[in-house]
């Protein structure tokens, strides 16, 4: 990885980071009031930002966030816990396995289910009893300061829709289904602010399976090599 892309790469994660920093401290002191359409628009930023937070950590799965691997890692791991408290050497192996074993019953992304039967067993495959113990903990702890609605609606609905975020576009759309190329994958169509807006452009899927080493800021030129 060149210098300049390294550079960049940690520039991006932190600015997510930070983005995501500022936007959850200022939400939870928000006064509620359901009748302001800012709520609503709130909760689908922070819904962007966890999936952001995500992505990001995906990018060190695959060392594309800076060239020093301890740096890398050590993002990816932050990531993954502001996240919902992942191990991010689990997330790592199995985001792997997928890789190796795209659209097999050897990969853990892949089920031959419905959708809401896939996500389900998306779900229960990466997360664990222990995860739900720690984040009801610190939820419990975070109550002796911050609203419970702020808290709900803030901390725990955006993380939630996030994960439909990322399952249907980086799982359910990219590979359910049958496909004629060797990743069993499939991408959205071109156009790159749909694409950055629904999932940091990994909707463009075909191309993050042909060159993972491909951070995701850097997708759509792929995309438009493609074309």
């Amino acid at each position: 990885m060149s210098a300049l892309k390294s550079n960049i790469g940690v520039f991006a994660a932190f600015t997510i980071i930070g983005a995501w920093l500022v936007s959850i401290i200022f939400l939870m002191d928000m006064q509620l009031s359901f009748s302001n359409p800012m709520i609503y628009l709130m909760i689908l930023v922070q819904m962007h930002l966890y999936t952001g937070l995500f992505i990001t950590a995906h990018d060190a799965m695959h060392g594309t966030v800076s060239s020093n691997k301890l740096l890398n890692n050590v993002i990816g791991q932050l990531c993954t816990i502001l996240y919902a408290c992942f191990p991010f050497k689990k997330l790592y192996i199995k985001h792997h396995e997928h890789h190796a074993h795209v659209h097999t019953d050897n990969d853990p992304d892949y089920h031959q289910g419905s959708f809401i039967v896939w996500y389900f067993n998306f779900i229960r495959e990466y997360i664990s009893w222990w995860q739900i113990v720690l984040m009801a903990i610190i939820f419990n702890i975070l109550k002796l300061w911050v609203a419970e609605s702020n808290l709900l609606l803030f901390w725990v609905l955006p993380s939630l829709l996030s994960t439909l975020q990322l399952f249907y576009f980086g799982t359910w759309v990219p590979h359910h289904g049958e496909h004629d190329n060797e990743y069993q994958s499939r991408s959205q169509g071109k156009n790159h602010i749909v694409a950055f807006l629904s999932c940091y452009f990994f909707g463009y899927h075909y191309e993050h399976h042909d060159s993972p080493g491909t951070p995701w800021w850097r997708l759509w030129k792929l995309k438009e090599a493609n074309k």
